[in-house]
């Protein structure tokens, strides 16, 4: 977690670096694809996952904990008592168990046929630009905050509840004509806003 965070802390500053004022966009609007894009290009280049020097040690801690057990009572101990002799949790015990496994990268081959290797990311590619799509949640997520205590209700309702307008207005007290007048007025708004930004 701290490694992605310095990673994006990176990517912060080089979008504070680059942004140009002249432009008519905020920061945050600028900075958060180069933020995603080095975190991103982080991960794909440096390889397997980094596990830090605590859990290391803790995971040779249980490891010789476990051999101790069973060489003595000939049969494995539970996660349960390796915490207990620790005095750390059980949650504890498992993360440094699982650190032990080896990594398997998404670019390793699972298996071949006719036209060749086939990999992990090969079977879980699609063509959706994730960096867009985050981005673009946080820019509808900042708009949907700002709206006034009615609106936020009848946008979430409508659109993250599934409700109908009917439904909307029954809760809200209002009729459904209003609930649509004020629904569409909302997403030009939204629209527009997203069109200047």
């Amino acid at each position: 977690m701290e490694d992605l965070y310095q990673i994006g802390t990176i990517g912060f500053i080089k979008s504070i670096k680059r942004f140009d004022t002249s432009f008519d966009v905020k920061l945050s609007t600028y900075a958060v694809p180069y933020i995603l894009g080095e975190i991103k290009r982080f991960i794909r280049d440096d390889g397997t996952v980094k596990v830090s020097r605590g859990i290391k040690e803790l995971a040779i801690k249980v490891r010789e904990i476990q051999s101790k057990h069973l060489r003595e009572k000939g049969e494995e101990i539970t996660i349960l008592e390796i915490a207990k002799q620790l005095k750390i949790s059980k949650e504890e015990v498992a993360v440094a168990l699982d650190s032990l496994n080896p990594v398997m990268s998404i670019y390793d081959d699972t298996y071949s046929n006719d036209e060749g290797n086939i990999s992990i990311i090969d079977k879980i590619k699609n063509n959706v630009d994730e960096a867009e799509q985050i981005a673009n949640r946080i820019s509808i997520q900042g708009m949907i905050n700002s709206l006034n205590e009615r609106d936020k209700q009848i946008i979430l309702l409508r659109y993250y509840k599934n409700n109908t307008q009917s439904q909307v207005a029954k809760i809200l007290g209002i009729s459904q004509v209003q609930v649509s007048r004020i629904e569409k007025k909302i997403l030009e708004n939204m629209k527009l806003k997203i069109a200047n930004s």
